[in-house]
């Protein structure tokens, strides 16, 4: 089973070394690099590392930078593909662990969950307020859902092609809340999703929303969630929370 990582990256020339380093030798076939018009030497560096470096033209957004990465690594035959974000938040030395959690067929969505205990979250730095809409989001989308997840809201990512090739990711924003929409919809789509601990890091080179964003992207996840509730009772049918191909090829 071939294994991608995709690396969604912006102005991450002074962590993108550490990141790469700290991939397991082995666990990965390949590594793509898509660059959303950084203004530093986040491509240059990328391609001296050997990295597969895509450049887009003009920003895409966050969201808009993933649809670049995962277009590509389906289209270079990944079975397993993990995205792990080059600003060094995560910890990459788990990939091995969440590839095989997808390998072995237990999951086709693995996080990283960087909330097992409350003092670990914020010793590593998460601001108080991005705690609270973390455990706040997190309790009513585990509710809505069923899932019992320990965080919903982390940027370290697993998934397997039957993951990528089932939702409708293509049709998400561009922004922030792409990742709520992607949970979501694979959610609605009855795919397997589990998580691992993993620690928290903030640090000045490590990229974050700030506080007015973070309000865009809590109401834009209830938003979805509005949607995900009447779909799920059948009551409105959205096209976006269903399989692009016919459920019983894609879903147990």
């Amino acid at each position: 089973m071939k294994t991608i990582a995709v690396l969604p990256a912006y102005n991450a020339e002074k962590t993108l070394e550490k990141t790469v380093g700290d991939i397991p030798p082995g666990s990965v076939d390949e590594i793509i690099l898509v660059d959303d018009c950084s203004k530093d030497g986040t491509v240059a560096l990328s391609r001296k590392l050997g990295l597969i470096t895509i450049v887009h033209e003009k920003n895409t957004g966050y969201g808009g930078n993933q649809k670049t990465c995962y277009k590509e690594a389906l289209a270079r035959g990944a079975d397993v593909v993990i995205m792990i974000h080059p600003d060094y938040q995560y910890d990459a030395r788990l990939a091995p662990i969440m590839i095989s959690l997808i390998k072995n067929g237990i999951c086709d969505v693995v996080l990283g969950n960087r909330i097992r205990t409350r003092w670990e979250a914020l010793e590593g730095g998460m601001p108080l307020y991005k705690y609270i809409f973390n455990r706040f989001l997190t309790i009513i989308e585990n509710t809505c859902t069923g899932q019992n997840l320990g965080e919903w809201h982390s940027g370290l990512r697993a998934y397997s092609r039957k993951c990528l090739e089932t939702i409708r990711w293509q049709d998400n924003s561009d922004d922030f809340v792409f990742d709520q929409e992607f949970l979501l919809e694979a959610a609605a789509c009855h795919l397997k999703i589990g998580d691992i601990p993993v620690a928290a890091r903030y640090f000045p080179e490590a990229s974050s929303i700030n506080f007015k964003r973070s309000v865009v992207y809590g109401l834009s996840t209830l938003k979805i969630l509005a949607q995900y509730l009447p779909h799920r009772l059948g009551i409105i049918h959205f096209q976006r929370l269903s399989p692009q191909t016919r459920p019983e090829t894609t879903v147990r």
